[in-house]
């Protein structure tokens, strides 16, 4: 008897089943359909020996203390500060935007307060902000919006930036300074050994039992279990008797390469005409010397594995009904992206999963106070 079945081996299946082992001594069967640990954020070493990200790069940053020492107890850390270029108008420059960016498509020599009058300037005001398009060009213009935001926009959603939520690009910072981070997160850094070996340190306990390459509901009537953990799409979970719930999903073309390095940065943008969003080549990242390199192609697809849940009202009503349909399970707890149709970064996702396990033990104390609780009629 598992008294936890967890669907997923992802971040939330991976963080609660650590968790649950360590922390309450009880046992744990973890189930993924596919043929590894780790989620999308599973990484390995090709035929030519560099780690690489198959599902595209993860990089790790917080700015929470208790999320980053919590998996501080897995891993070593490699401090890492990503840096992306935007490839536009031929030349390589920064993204999120900056006082350099502005000064080298231009050819100006602005400092950052004549930045802020150059932004404001150009800036269209706009009463309400309803879309994705308000967002930037209240912020920075249209010039700057067409080449920068508008064409990789469309690419990665297949929408204009005018029909999508203004949250797609709400969080979107505007710098007047020469910062050139892609994010000023605290807490910034690659696990120096890889996540994968992450995860494996994480659920490596007498307690957890791991079942790879297997659909949960093969054995979901086979194993006993008193709970389960679903990290997985919430509408396969109910048959998709609402509907399937949309996604945005990518194609990545990996490719190695018989030279040091390919760019000087670990991720370039391309906003415009090329049919792919970005490249990123894995080294930077890893910190890895290798004589070769590899690097990954994105590409957006409208169907494939999900990665992005659409920002638009109908499939927030269809997964409404997921949600209250998931609010009557008693032996059921949604948790992640895919269970909850919600984009999280990886430290969102642990944080989650650490807020979940609270809940878990909560519910758990009350059941031996009253253990007539753990078996309503």
């Amino acid at each position: 008897m598992f008294d936890y079945l967890i669907v997923g081996a992802g971040y939330a299946g991976s963080v609660l089943a650590e968790r649950i082992a360590n922390e309450l001594g009880l046992k744990v069967l973890v189930v993924d359909k596919r043929h590894h640990i780790g989620g999308n954020a599973y990484d390995t070493y090709n035929e030519h020996g560099i780690l690489i990200h198959p599902y595209g790069p993860h990089i790790f940053h917080t700015n929470s203390r208790e999320i980053f020492e919590y998996l501080s107890r897995f891993t070593l850390w490699r401090p890492y500060e990503h840096r992306v270029l935007a490839s536009v108008d031929g030349q390589l420059l920064p993204i999120p935007i900056n006082l350099d960016t502005v000064n080298k498509l231009y050819n100006l020599n602005l400092t950052s307060e004549e930045l802020e009058s150059w932004f404001a300037a150009r800036a269209e005001k706009k009463e309400r902000i309803l879309t994705s398009e308000d967002v930037v060009v209240s912020k920075v213009g249209r010039e700057l919006y067409e080449k920068f935001f508008r064409g990789y926009t469309r690419k990665q959603w297949d929408l204009d930036p005018s029909q999508l939520d203004a949250t797609v690009t709400a969080r979107v910072p505007v710098r007047t300074n020469r910062d050139d981070r892609y994010f000023t997160d605290k807490y910034q850094a690659m696990p120096l050994y890889g996540y994968t070996r992450m995860f494996e340190n994480m659920l490596h306990h007498p307690n957890i039992k791991v079942m790879l390459g297997t659909d949960y509901r093969e054995i979901v009537n086979l194993v006993p279990w008193r709970r389960m953990i679903y990290t997985g799409p919430i509408d396969a979970f109910y048959n998709f008797k609402y509907g399937k719930l949309p996604y945005r999903s990518l194609e990545f073309a990996h490719e190695t390469l018989p030279q040091g390095w390919f760019q000087p940065v670990g991720t370039v943008n391309y906003p415009n005409e090329q049919p792919y969003t970005r490249i990123t080549e894995f080294k930077h990242l890893t910190g890895q010397r290798h004589q070769f390199t590899s690097i990954v192609y994105e590409y957006p697809r409208a169907e494939g594995d999900p990665y992005y849940p659409i920002p638009a009202s109908e499939p927030k009503a269809i997964y409404k009904k997921y949600e209250e349909e998931a609010k009557r399970e008693t032996k059921v707890r949604f948790v992640g992206r895919l269970a909850t149709y919600q984009y999280y970064n990886m430290d969102q996702i642990v944080g989650q999963a650490l807020a979940t396990f609270e809940k878990i033990k909560l519910e758990l104390a009350d059941e031996s106070a009253d253990p007539l609780r753990a078996f309503p009629p």
